[in-house]
């Protein structure tokens, strides 16, 4: 992790430990939202006299609010500026007051930062901009970003990478070279929609990469297999394979939907079939679709037309289990069974490259 001295001295400065001062850090690069239990798990001590003083040290200064879930525990919003100008960051989004369900994601994100200390993070917006853009010469159009509109007669601003989930090198596999490892954070409550959302967002910047690794992230594996099956029909499979072979389906899926043949949805084919159009357009794929709808060009004659594209990319996915996940948000609201608290599971990563072997995050 990337934590500067002269950024921590600057936070004792405020009145705050050494480990209270680096914990902090954490907290305001990447969630703003944290409980005590995260506090004391990173400072291995048992609740009592030392989060207590924590507690109210931050509140006192004014740099935290605590807010009390249900009666089942209370969650802090780190939000001062002073905190965050202590160490040059007093433009993060973190400071700001967020929904519900962006707190619970927080709050998973974080347990997974406390979790890989040893992980060199790109922190701010900008460092994986300059990263992307100046170290891969990667277009930033081709960059996940989002565009808000500001006051009446002021220019809209794009901002990059607003998800904010974990980005950072690391090996693939035990002894291979660092790769860049992108992901996605599933508080518990998310659902397969939303990660072929955050997916799609990325396939411009996914395009450009050699090589990379997507890591999927989740106190739960109820969607672990899912979101493995959706990132290789919408991602690995399209990246790895030979462009001919993409094209045929395209082909086949898109004459499927011409033609009203989808009687039951088949989310897999219409979400390859949007990705393609995007893909694939232009006259040229035109006329090779209606050549090949009406006969005129043979799956043979496709293959040669693609013949001298076969990309040379290899796509590596995992997932990440974070385990002893709990927070007073991390309880279903619909009446479902809230998270264990207390928990002694080990530590697990799943990886599901190569089938059946684990490793480490940063292998």
């Amino acid at each position: 992790m990337n934590i500067q001295a002269n950024q921590i001295e600057r936070i004792k400065e405020l009145g705050y430990t050494e480990a209270e001062s680096r914990f902090i850090y954490i907290v305001a690069i990447h969630s703003g939202y944290f409980t005590l239990r995260q506090f004391l798990n990173f400072t291995q001590a048992k609740r009592g006299k030392r989060s207590n003083a924590f507690a109210q040290k931050l509140m006192k200064h004014g740099h935290a609010t605590m807010r009390d879930y249900m009666g089942a525990g209370s969650i802090f919003h780190l939000f001062s500026r002073t905190i965050y100008g202590q160490i040059e960051k007093d433009n993060l989004r973190n400071r700001r007051q967020h929904s519900f369900d962006f707190i619970r994601t927080r709050l998973v994100l974080l347990d997974f930062i406390l979790n890989n200390q040893d992980l060199a993070y790109f922190e701010t917006e900008q460092d994986k901009v300059s990263y992307f853009c100046e170290q891969l010469e990667i277009s930033k159009d081709l960059l996940p970003a989002k565009v808000y509109e500001g006051a009446s007669g002021s220019r809209p601003t794009i901002r990059y990478f607003v998800d904010k989930f974990p980005l950072f090198l690391a090996p693939p596999l035990p002894g291979a070279p660092a790769v860049v490892t992108l992901s996605f954070v599933d508080s518990g409550f998310e659902t397969p929609s939303s990660f072929s959302g955050h997916v799609n967002a990325y396939q411009g910047l996914f395009r450009q990469l050699k090589t990379f690794r997507f890591l999927y992230i989740a106190p739960k594996d109820v969607h672990f297999r899912t979101a493995e099956d959706r990132f290789r029909a919408l991602v690995k499979r399209p990246l790895e394979s030979d462009v001919s072979s993409e094209v045929l389906r395209y082909f086949q899926v898109r004459r499927k939907w011409d033609n009203r043949e989808y009687v039951v949805p088949v989310t897999e084919d219409f979400e390859f079939l949007n990705d393609a159009r995007r893909r694939f357009h232009g006259s040229r794929f035109e006329s090779l679709y209606e050549s090949w709808r009406t006969g005129e060009l043979q799956e043979r004659d496709v293959r040669r037309e693609f013949s001298q594209l076969t990309p040379d990319r290899t796509v590596f996915f995992d997932t990440f289990l974070v385990n002893g996940h709990w927070s007073p948000v991390s309880e279903d609201r619909n009446g479902g069974e809230r998270c264990r608290k207390d928990t002694d599971h080990q530590q697990v990563h799943r990886s599901v490259h190569p089938d059946g072997e684990r490793k480490l995050v940063g292998a």
